[in-house]
């Protein structure tokens, strides 16, 4: 399997870079901001500042450069933004080892916010961090029952989505469809659901009854 690592700044060390270059495993780290750093980024920065005066909308450059640390024993690819518009100015850096454009590479390197949300949906919507038995093995299982429930709540809010829906965080989607009074009757062939006529998630439920191929009454 082909591990890659894409990270913020707070895993910036040489110790990771060294490690990864050593067992072949791409890297994409985020640097914290230095005056060197800045020094590198002044001329595009400039540009940058100059298209905003000029058009009046935000700019947004890319491009890329050689750096090494004070710890680092070489220098390695440093792909950096550039950013101007009414608040100010903005720079932002990250080392890798990926080779795509420098703009290419940065988009698809903030991109891990989407995965920083569904650690916060496995998290904090499901408390996935609720290891608290004594053995492992049990916190293991624990881990697994929770990452089930993960998988079938989003399988649920991706029909939602396709449906037309807003995407929801899994805490709301639960407290929308799951945690609500109502009684289930299971039949031969089916279950059936009745909720109150003034319940708030029918229309959901309703998107949903839909989206699975199923009769909604």
């Amino acid at each position: 399997m082909e591990i890659e690592i894409r990270a913020d700044a707070g895993f910036a060390v040489p110790a990771l870079y060294d490690y990864c270059e050593a067992e072949g495993i791409i890297y994409t780290v985020g640097l914290i901001t230095n005056p060197r750093l800045e020094r590198l980024a002044e001329d595009l920065l400039d540009e940058a500042k100059e298209d905003h005066q000029t058009e009046g909308e935000k700019v947004r450059l890319f491009s890329a450069g050689l750096y090494a640390a004070a710890s680092w024993e070489r220098e390695r690819r440093v792909v950096y933004k550039a950013e101007a518009m009414e608040k100010g100015t903005n720079t932002r850096f990250v080392v890798s080892t990926r080779t795509e454009e420098p703009k290419e590479l940065y988009e698809w390197y903030v991109g891990r916010a989407q995965s920083e949300n569904h650690i916060k949906d496995f998290k904090l919507a499901l408390k996935a961090d609720r290891l608290s038995c004594h053995r492992f093995i049990a916190n293991q299982f624990r881990l697994l029952l929770h990452a089930a429930a993960y998988w079938l709540l989003d399988t649920l809010r991706r029909r939602l989505v396709a449906s037309g829906a807003r995407r929801m965080q899994l805490d709301t989607l639960r407290l929308s469809l799951i945690k609500v009074g109502g009684r289930v009757r299971e039949l031969l062939t089916k279950v059936r659901l009745h909720l109150a006529s003034g319940h708030p998630g029918q229309r959901p439920w309703h998107a949903l009854s839909l989206a699975f191929g199923n009769a909604y009454e």
